[in-house]
């Protein structure tokens, strides 16, 4: 399956190329799609993902493209990645307008967050109430906070409350949710 991944990673970088400076690289399995450090799509299996916000969702939705499902300790995880078909493949100009309904996706979820410093921490992504007050008490008291703290030193705050080390499953959730991705992706 790496073969095949590669083999669409190098026809996604030749396709989305008119969205910007394309960039591959390997993550959790597959590979990651960003355009001008944007992350936008996934290949995993040899299949490609495209990433959806609200607004996209709906649209991919529309055109009836299967939504990716992790499966995370027996459980199933529907991130809000959407699987392009054999026949959305066979037309590429098509592709890559959707392809540009991603990046747009994601580049306006970016522009919220930044505007959004003083936002709730249980509203990021990976974070519950139980942890938003573990954060609270070390200090971190809004996603400003967070990320202006970083995931390693959030972490090691939270390791001196707790007086214990707390996971390596934690410190990613925390570069997750900074980043605004599901610590799954």
């Amino acid at each position: 399956m790496i073969n095949k991944s590669k083999k669409r990673v190098r026809e996604c970088l030749a396709l989305f190329a008119p969205l910007g400076n394309i960039r591959s690289r390997t993550q959790f399995g597959g590979f990651s799609l960003s355009a001008d450090r944007v992350m936008f799509a996934l290949v995993s299996d040899g299949e490609l993902y495209l990433r959806a916000d609200k607004g996209t969702e709906v649209h991919f939705r529309r055109k009836k493209m299967e939504r990716l499902i992790y499966r995370k300790r027996g459980m199933d995880v529907q991130l809000r990645y959407f699987k392009v078909s054999p026949a959305q493949w066979s037309d590429p100009e098509a592709l890559c307008k959707l392809g540009r309904l991603a990046l747009q996706g994601m580049q306006r979820d970016i522009a919220v967050r930044k505007n959004n410093e003083a936002g709730r921490l249980k509203d990021l992504p990976n974070l519950t109430l139980a942890l938003e007050r573990m954060l609270w008490q070390a200090g971190i008291e809004n996603s400003g906070d967070l990320r202006l703290h970083g995931a390693c030193q959030t972490y090691l705050k939270l390791c001196a409350i707790k007086k214990k080390n707390l996971g390596i499953n934690l410190l990613m959730a925390l570069e997750g949710a900074i980043l605004g991705f599901h610590e799954a992706a």
